[in-house]
């Protein structure tokens, strides 16, 4: 336990989700896990509380998949954004995934630019330093591929 975990202690079980949602938005999977840990609490109880907080509208999946995405989609990937989501216990709506495909290319080459300055390696070398880099961010092969090879000369490819 961190010590941002330690005043939560003496607060009773929804004190504690309540708090952790005032400071950012959790799956409902998130939120189960951190409940669960504090160790005080049965998973009926954890259970019960999460189904009121859905009711009340205080947890949404979808807000946490709205916000991580948001967050996210500026330096990573879709491979990287689903994997985190899927580590959450969410995935995002068909939509969604749609609108991150339609944009990934233009976040990639963002991403490349922004680390490389655009210009485009001058050997192979080069090439493969940064497709590693624009793999590891969780950018598909074919959309490292065309940026790696084009630069900022195939925008409208």
């Amino acid at each position: 336990m961190g010590s941002l975990d330690t005043p939560t202690r003496g607060l009773s079980l929804k004190a504690r989700a309540l708090r952790w949602l005032s400071q950012r938005e959790h799956s409902r999977h998130e939120l189960r896990a951190k409940l669960l840990r504090a160790g005080d609490a049965d998973a009926t109880a954890v259970e019960a509380l999460l189904d009121q907080l859905v009711a009340q509208g205080h947890l949404s999946d979808a807000r946490f998949v709205e916000s991580r995405v948001y967050a996210r989609q500026a330096r990573f990937g879709n491979r990287r954004i689903e994997h985190e989501l899927r580590r959450q216990g969410v995935s995002p709506e068909p939509e969604l995934r749609q609108q991150l495909r339609a944009t990934e290319l233009a976040r990639a080459r963002e991403v490349w630019r922004k680390k490389f300055g655009g210009l485009p390696a001058a050997d192979a070398a080069g090439r493969a330093r940064q497709a590693r880099f624009l793999a590891a961010r969780g950018f598909s092969a074919e959309v490292v591929r065309k940026v790696v090879a084009g630069g900022l000369d195939d925008e409208l490819a």
